[in-house]
């Protein structure tokens, strides 16, 4: 994958493309990123880029022809304009990014861009409901969203079930010692039944989901396993299919109780 980066901030950039998983994958060859400084395209020596809204009115707007030209500087692919009027980024949608061979973001500031650039796109992305200074952390946000989701980039485990799949929210995980200060892990994820240690782990995310993403939990498709789960859920109580669970790999958890 490339990733086009269209910026009057560049060195917004330094630190994420040198840092964890996103330097991994550059190293290996997975991701090349080009960032390219929108004010190399200015048609004046002062580099400026920016000019009062035609019909008066706050802030400044970003002109179309430096990003025009810019854009088309570089090798096509799927040009994305960080706006926050595009479709929200989800996990689906960074699916669907994930596969495309060349993603080229555009990275508006301050006031707004010429609306005649839209004409030059091929989609406007948002990263959520709120708005920032400028496109460069919503750009930053959707590549590491895309790139985790590259072969090879993270494990394939790491991705197999992960909150918003399914329309559901993750499970809660653990780490050793088994009591801290009093909080203790779940005994059954100790139990070795691996079968009975995913549906708690569907069971909790159950839970998890309804509870604090109802709209995502409308979604969920409700298969007869859920609706048991559910119905334990309304009614507080341990399935039989978890207490056999506990009792036989109770081995294994003798010395945590």
């Amino acid at each position: 994958m490339k990733i086009t980066i269209l910026t009057l901030f560049p060195e917004m950039f330094t630190n994420f493309l040198e840092t964890s998983i996103i330097k991994k994958a550059r190293l290996q060859g997975h991701v090349t990123f080009d960032i390219v400084n929108i004010r190399d395209f200015a048609d004046n020596k002062w580099n400026r880029v920016d000019t009062p809204p035609v019909g008066g009115g706050a802030g400044m707007i970003l002109q179309a022809e430096p990003i025009v030209k810019a854009l088309e500087s570089v090798d096509s692919g799927h040009k994305l304009l960080l706006s926050p009027r595009g479709n929200v980024l989800t996990n689906m949608k960074a699916t669907a990014l994930s596969q495309k061979e060349h993603l080229i973001f555009i990275c508006g500031h301050y006031e707004g861009i010429d609306e005649r650039v839209n004409n030059f796109i091929d989609e406007e992305i948002s990263i959520g409901d709120y708005i920032l200074t400028g496109g460069e952390l919503g750009a930053m946000v959707i590549s590491d969203a895309a790139i985790r989701l590259l072969d090879e980039v993270i494990s394939t485990e790491s991705l197999d079930i992960e909150s918003f799949d399914y329309h559901l929210l993750e499970y809660p995980q653990y780490t050793e010692p088994y009591d801290f200060r009093g909080y203790t892990v779940p005994t059954i994820l100790y139990s070795g039944n691996h079968a009975a240690i995913r549906k708690w782990r569907l069971k909790e995310s159950l839970r998890i989901t309804r509870e604090r993403r109802p709209d995502l939990f409308k979604k969920i498709t409700k298969d007869n396993e859920i609706k048991k789960l559910l119905k334990e859920i309304d009614d507080d109580v341990i399935g039989e299919w978890e207490k056999d669970a506990i009792e036989k790999g109770s081995r294994f958890t003798k010395n945590k109780t």
